[in-house]
């Protein structure tokens, strides 16, 4: 196979991972009923940084499954999360009247993720 058909190869896998992810993706809005309670009603920049953390993390995964490095790389994984998601979620935090410091975005990241791994995966 040529170089070109590998990465032909590899992107197409990625298409399917990504898909298959956001298919199984908790909804926005219960991850913001979950993280932000009282401002639940009306969050819709909440919602949207919560999307784009949630996609970020997505994103980062499958770089580093189509890489076969998904274990031990947590801190990479984050820098990488927070270098795609962290200006933007700042903003539109700060926007819905949070102040959103590096930490704070931190902690968001974290706790996406962790309720992203409680969610069940379906069988095959």
């Amino acid at each position: 196979m040529s170089f070109l058909g590998v990465l032909e190869s590899i992107g197409r896998d990625f298409k399917k991972g990504l898909l298959f992810a956001l298919k199984y993706a908790v909804p926005v809005e219960k991850l913001v009923a979950l993280l932000f309670p009282a401002a639940a009603p009306a969050a819709i920049g909440l919602a949207d940084a919560t999307m784009l953390i949630q996609n970020a993390v997505f994103m980062v995964e499958q770089k580093y499954a189509a890489a076969n490095m998904q274990k031990g790389t947590g801190p990479q994984k984050l820098a990488e999360v927070m270098q795609l998601a962290e200006p933007i979620v700042a903003r539109l935090l700060t926007q819905a009247g949070i102040a959103a410091s590096t930490t704070y975005v931190q902690s968001l990241v974290s706790a996406v993720v962790a309720i992203l791994n409680v969610q069940p995966m379906p069988t095959a």
